[in-house]
């Protein structure tokens, strides 16, 4: 089936958003932001959010000082300039690793199936990381459907972290997660001799990357973003659903 197209759609921030605490209800202060800033979520809307703040809502927080690096970490963070600890974290959480240049960055394979810088280790300052989620399919539709009962409009959800890539400087956004929003949109078209291409893309990246515009970098202040008008099949797949290395 073809994916219907998207000719236009809109995007916007919801700011300012509270510092979130360890184990704070996500989808309650999402909804406070909303009503303290009179914006109401309609059918059809993608929320977007930064995994980071996914990852504090579950307390997914690691102590470094309660890390010990194995040798191979140790040797990694000379070659890179990681601290230690963090390096072990990426070895803990991943299945295989290498360096885009001889400095780094580490590019690991997630134990969850994702290819990311890092492995999707993110720094909590000089004594802690956060890492990812335990399942961000599972977190991504344990928010989306936290969202209907308190708002009432029928969303989807897409958890989104920003990572580099290994042949280029500089980072960009892709999904991690989803929940209400088929993870590919498929395309196809007749070409000359009436032969049938098909093809394939990564509907959540997209959709990723188009509110990476708004959430930004470190620093932004905007974890979450709202997409209206984005033509999308339903979907509870998940992103999981379109790896090739499955957990």
């Amino acid at each position: 089936m073809t994916a219907a197209p998207t000719s236009a759609f809109s995007a916007f921030a919801l700011e300012p958003f509270p510092a979130l605490q360890p184990g704070d209800d996500l989808a309650g202060t999402i909804t406070d932001v909303l009503t303290h800033t009179s914006t109401a979520l309609q059918n059809g809307d993608i929320v977007v959010v930064a995994s980071k703040i996914v990852s504090i809502a579950e307390k997914r927080y690691v102590d470094l000082a309660s890390v010990t690096p194995s040798p191979e970490a140790v040797n990694l963070s000379a070659q890179t300039g990681k601290p230690a600890a963090v390096v072990q974290l990426i070895l803990d959480h991943s299945t295989e690793h290498f360096l885009a240049t001889e400095r780094g960055p580490i590019i690991a394979r997630h134990t969850l199936g994702y290819q990311l810088t890092s492995a999707g280790i993110d720094r909590a300052g000089s004594e802690g990381a956060w890492l990812l989620p335990v399942d961000p399919d599972a977190s991504a539709r344990a928010l989306r459907d936290a969202l209907i009962t308190y708002t009432g409009a029928h969303v989807a959800v897409v958890i989104a972290d920003s990572d580099g890539r290994a042949d280029r400087r500089g980072a960009t956004v892709i999904s991690i997660g989803a929940a209400g929003v088929t993870p590919l949109r498929v395309t196809e078209h007749t070409e000359p001799g009436g032969k049938t291409k098909r093809q394939e893309e990564t509907m959540t990246d997209l959709v990723a990357a188009a509110a990476g515009l708004i959430l930004g970098q470190r620093g932004r202040g905007a974890p979450v973003a709202v997409l209206r008008g984005i033509a999308y099949q339903s979907g509870d797949e998940g992103v999981g659903s379109m790896l090739h290395h499955a957990p």
